[in-house]
């Protein structure tokens, strides 16, 4: 996908499911096409004979080593899926181009989707967006904060605000980088810590507001931690602030406030993976960042029951 490609052009290639599926493979297998199940490089395709009464399906290959049929949509997202393929790479462009989201019900009107279908290929989406286990730790200075997002229930034991049930959204962000969030059970110190250890590299220096559970953050790091009192009205001291953790939690929150209205505790961490992604790829274009999440899309599925 080019990088200045706008929805208009995105409609007009993906126009049929043989220009779809030609283009998901060509990303996914550059160098042509590979047996997703053992590896075999050397597959043919399949086609059915000119007097046979069934078609067979587009795009169908099968493997000289394993003797496996598969297509390009196998051991991804889009598996076992009835919607079309077009339909999904447009709806992907639309979700990384919306800087605050776009919720199922709309993604359900501009498709012609059901509601259902709109909702369960909204998640397919956000679980390939999510980053993978062993990505690389943030470096550099690395602002920390939390906030609180409605959703909970007092059974659930997350924190109350004001009488209404809120859940804790702790983040962190790359100064000039990437953004990670987690919903931890309680913003602890001994959880504030635990996260910080696993994804930010012992060379760093951490910023904070003043808050208690970062009282000891600073013992982990080479560089130190530096905090900005906000109860006395400290918000910068130079370089030292949390205004662009700040400014992330404040699109997150335009997002699931304005566009999605109700988010559940079950789904939220999906949701922080969608403002993640689209957060840590900025500074590209949208259609550089479509491309980016078609790309993701291997070796993720995401099934009803688990998403429930």
């Amino acid at each position: 996908m080019t990088a200045d490609m706008n929805l208009v052009a995105v409609i007009e290639r993906f126009s049929t499911e043989e220009k779809a599926r030609t283009y998901l493979e060509s990303l996914r297998w550059p160098n042509g096409p590979a047996c997703p199940r053992c590896g075999g490089s050397d597959p043919y395709r399949l086609t059915a004979r000119p007097e046979s009464k069934c078609p067979g399906r587009p795009g169908l290959l099968k493997c000289r080593a394993c003797k496996r049929q598969f297509t390009v949509t196998v051991g991804t997202i889009f598996e076992d899926s009835h919607i079309k393929l077009s339909t999904w790479l447009i709806a992907m462009h639309l979700m990384c181009a919306s800087k605050k989201g776009i919720s199922a019900h709309q993604l359900h009107r501009m498709l012609g989707l059901t509601y259902r279908s709109a909702w369960f290929m909204a998640h397919r989406i956000r679980w390939a967006m999510g980053e993978e286990p062993i990505a690389s730790k943030l470096t550099g200075i690395v602002e920390a904060d939390e906030t609180y997002v409605g959703g909970g229930t007092e059974e659930t034991g997350r924190r109350f605000r004001n009488g209404s049930p809120k859940v804790p959204v702790f983040t962190l962000v790359e100064r000039g980088g990437r953004a990670r969030s987690f919903i931890p059970r309680r913003v602890t110190g001994a959880n504030v810590e635990a996260i910080l250890g696993r994804h930010v590299s012992p060379d760093s220096e951490i910023f904070t507001d003043e808050a208690s559970w970062y009282q000891h953050v600073g013992r982990s790091f080479a560089r130190g931690h530096q905090t900005v009192n906000h109860s006395k009205g400290e918000y910068a001291r130079g370089m030292v602030n949390t205004n662009t953790v700040e400014g992330f939690f404040s699109l997150l929150k335009r997002g699931l406030y304005g566009t999605f209205h109700h988010v559940s505790v079950g789904h939220l961490h999906r949701y922080l993976a969608e403002f993640d992604f689209r957060y840590n790829l900025r500074s590209v274009t949208d259609g550089e960042r479509t491309t980016a999440a078609i790309k993701a899309t291997e070796g993720k599925r995401l099934q009803l029951r688990a998403s429930r």
